[in-house]
């Protein structure tokens, strides 16, 4: 048994939020610098090349990388073997994030509630996903998700003889709904199985994980592959402007279904796919 004071983690998630919206993480940067390569369009070269230059400038200057600094998604993953000690886990997280977005100076964009939209002024609530696992580590991953692209995300309850060409089908469709307003090049990220709230959550999840990683189901591995391929082809291309580079990655993740049911949830993220993790 290990003991975690929720202190060390509330001082984690504040350096991780500042640290997210300043500094692109090792897999995005590598993505961009690939894709700079292999752009056919020079305007797409182009807003390409100025991508990077705002990237370089964000870190330099300590300016966050989108104006939107989003609303924090929080993936803890706990290890059975962790006893947590001092505050309430949530309300931890959420001082995590207020220390962040406060003393980070970074744009606070949370309202209080849907329809009343008073704002909480220090980007409070995060979204909080928890589980439970095997050891005695915590994994924490913060995602600071912009809604210009939330926004374009879908959820599609296909039926079973719809198959895998009526996921491929929803995965196109999302993407070319969202066409420039999810400022490309974008990563997909999507969630097969499960049920109406579970595919969702595979979907957001599924963008946190390193792009230079693929399934380890074969079946799922090319799915992903083909539909890059079949993204890129649309012409979308960086900035919504056209080109060859509309998507960075295809991100899938699956899970057991109902007999009745084939869920799929597209969420789409911007060309900077914030996203930090650190394990305590």
């Amino acid at each position: 048994m290990r003991t975690i004071e929720t202190g060390e983690i509330t001082r984690n998630i504040r350096e991780m939020c500042i640290e997210a919206n300043h500094f692109l993480s090792a897999d995005m940067k590598q993505a961009l610098s690939q894709a700079v390569q292999v752009e056919e369009s020079p305007i797409g070269q182009q807003i390409l090349g100025q991508l990077q230059d705002n990237l370089k400038i964000a870190g330099q200057d300590m300016i966050p990388i989108c104006q939107d600094t989003g609303m924090t998604v929080v993936f803890l993953e706990i290890g059975q073997d962790v006893y947590l000690t001092g505050e309430n886990l949530t309300d931890a997280v959420n001082e995590g994030v207020r220390q962040g977005y406060v003393e980070g100076y970074l744009r606070k964009s949370v309202v209080r509630d849907p329809l009343i939209r008073e704002n909480t002024k220090d980007n409070t609530p995060a979204v909080i996903h928890s589980e439970i696992v095997p050891g005695e580590q915590v994994k924490i991953t913060v995602a600071p998700k912009g809604f210009g692209s939330e926004n374009m995300s879908r959820v599609f309850m296909l039926k079973p003889a719809d198959g895998i060409e009526g996921v491929k089908d929803a995965i196109l469709s999302a993407v070319k709904d969202a066409g420039p307003n999810a400022c490309p090049p974008m990563v997909v990220g999507v969630g097969i199985g499960g049920t109406f709230e579970k595919c969702a959550l595979m979907a957001k999840h599924a963008l946190t994980r390193p792009l230079a990683e693929s399934s380890d189901i074969p079946y799922v591995r090319e799915l992903e592959k083909e539909m890059l391929h079949r993204i890129n082809q649309t012409g979308i291309g960086p900035g919504g402007l056209g080109g060859t580079t509309t998507a960075l990655a295809v991100n899938i993740e699956t899970y057991p279904t109902h007999i009745a049911g084939l869920p799929v949830a597209v969420n789409i993220c911007c060309h900077v796919n914030r996203h930090a993790v650190r394990v305590l």
